[in-house]
């Protein structure tokens, strides 16, 4: 297929070279003209706008956040200039702005299709990513080549795509709530002079045998925080796209009032761009482990 790509930072670098693997053309564009180059080495080739690359048989977009979409879209002129009939949104995005992006591709004729994404870097340079794919139907099957290109299985969550939104907003609630948890156990062991992979290890071999706490037991019992595979400020702006979420829906949601003060913790203490299991070490400042 003849694709474009928007945003090539280190998730949408490892997913664009999956595509090129599979035997895709793609055009890829991004602010950083670093990244642009980086990718080209492998076989993209570099737009020269977002806007050119927004042409082909289908567009991919992987911007860091809601602002970033909103400059990107929401005027329409991408939009209205386009040449491609589907656009796939793999980033997470706020609910209101989900909503927003579907509002104005619809009124340009645009499909828009919402496909989050559960997995880091890593992850995705093994072609491990679960897809959230939310938007119509008909549409998400002609894509559905790249998704096999970037994933191992596509997840669809029917005709709205705000759905894929929610349910990628949850399952990072989840994961962080995994992490808070990791993070207090580790340091009950340390208090006790033991080493927290004493503990971790233990259960998550014998209880939660899966890459993600696998992945994570290693990263916080080891402290090896950079590079990141998820910054911390990343996990910060999740845990408020879920806060705000719920109060759109009158869903209290007490543990990411939890998790944002905690992010906001570590941002003060100088760990913003580590990996966001770097929060741990906030349970452990508490506990008088670390300075």
């Amino acid at each position: 297929m003849d694709v474009g790509f928007i945003g090539v930072g280190r998730m949408g670098h490892v997913m664009v070279r999956n595509l090129l693997k599979a035997g895709h053309h793609v055009r890829a564009w991004d602010t950083s003209s670093g990244a642009l180059n980086e990718i080209g080495k492998h076989g993209a080739q570099p737009a020269a706008s977002a806007a050119d690359a927004f042409r082909g048989d289908a567009v991919i977009s992987m911007l860091p956040n809601d602002e970033a979409m909103r400059a990107t879209f929401l005027d329409g002129e991408i939009l209205a200039k386009g040449g491609t009939p589907i656009h796939v949104n793999m980033a997470t995005a706020s609910v209101e702005c989900a909503d927003e992006l579907a509002t104005v591709h619809k009124t340009h004729g645009v499909t828009y299709i919402s496909a989050t994404v559960f997995g880091r870097p890593e992850m995705a340079a093994e072609r491990n990513l679960n897809i959230l794919a939310a938007g119509d139907g008909a549409a998400i099957g002609r894509v559905q080549p790249l998704f096999d290109a970037m994933g191992r299985k596509t997840w669809r969550l029917g005709a709205e795509p705000r759905n894929s939104n929610v349910a990628k907003i949850a399952g990072n609630l989840m994961v962080a709530c995994m992490l808070e948890a990791m993070a207090e156990a580790a340091a009950l062991a340390r208090a006790y002079k033991m080493a927290p992979a004493d503990v971790l290890d233990i259960v998550v071999g014998s209880i939660f045998d899966v890459p993600v706490y696998r992945i994570y037991a290693g990263l916080i019992s080891s402290g090896k925080f950079e590079p990141p595979g998820f910054d911390l400020r990343l996990g910060l702006k999740d845990a408020k796209l879920a806060l705000a979420a719920g109060e759109d829906a009158n869903v209290p949601l007490p543990f990411a009032s939890i998790l944002r003060d905690n992010y906001l913790d570590a941002i003060a203490h100088g760990d913003e761009k580590k990996d966001w299991s770097a929060m741990s070490r906030v349970a452990a400042r508490r506990a008088g482990l670390e300075s």
